[in-house]
């Protein structure tokens, strides 16, 4: 079994609770997901989007292990307007304190595109003085946080995060986009689409 997750903003990439923390698991989620499934990969509590989960063993590596370039993309609410420079700064692969990353797709986001993904609740904290821009950056790694880190290393630190795409799949083209929590069990030739990609 196959599953694509809107995991919202607030939800643990898990299914128990950390303790003390405010942040809610999928376990909180309704419908409840089938007994047994597990993210393939994570997003953080403060990230939204795609999230893939399933019961059967050995589909991490498949998707997530950067050899098998599974490419995902990630809509990105940076602080500030990025000029081009740090635009190709961040296309050339950001240089972090642990980890080099690899080069990667990076654009401008249209009006049109950002304006289709639901609000967030919390909404992200506005700031009259401060301008942002949506960024998409398409990459086969998947560190810690690394979004996140590379954005704020050219000096744009990210406000939103949303995981839209992996591989072929997107959160529109499965109809999750403006459902946050909700899910469904991928068909058939989604998940070929998914596995080659």
């Amino acid at each position: 079994m196959l599953i694509a997750l809107h995991k919202p903003y607030g939800v643990l990439s898990q299914f128990t609770p950390e303790p003390g923390s405010a942040w809610k698991s999928l376990a909180d989620l309704a419908p409840r997901l089938p007994s047994r499934v597990y993210p393939l990969g994570r997003l953080d509590a403060d990230s939204e989007g795609l999230l893939l989960l399933s019961d059967e063993p050995g589909l991490n590596t498949t998707l997530l292990d950067p050899k098998n370039a599974h490419e995902r993309e990630y809509w990105v609410l940076v602080e500030r307007i990025p000029p081009d420079e740090d635009l190709r700064r961040l296309a050339a692969g950001v240089k972090l304190s642990d980890h080099a990353c690899a080069p990667l797709k990076v654009r401008r986001l249209a009006e049109a595109e950002s304006a289709s993904l639901p609000p967030r609740d919390p909404p992200v904290r506005f700031r009259k003085n401060v301008p942002d821009a949506w960024l998409s950056l398409a990459l086969h790694e998947g560190k810690n946080r690394q979004v996140r880190r590379m954005t704020a290393a050219v000096g744009h630190p990210t406000l939103r995060l949303v995981r839209w795409r992996i591989g072929e799949l997107t959160l529109a083209g499965l109809g999750l986009l403006d459902r946050p929590g909700a899910w469904r069990e991928l068909s058939a030739a989604e998940r070929r689409a998914v596995l080659a990609a």
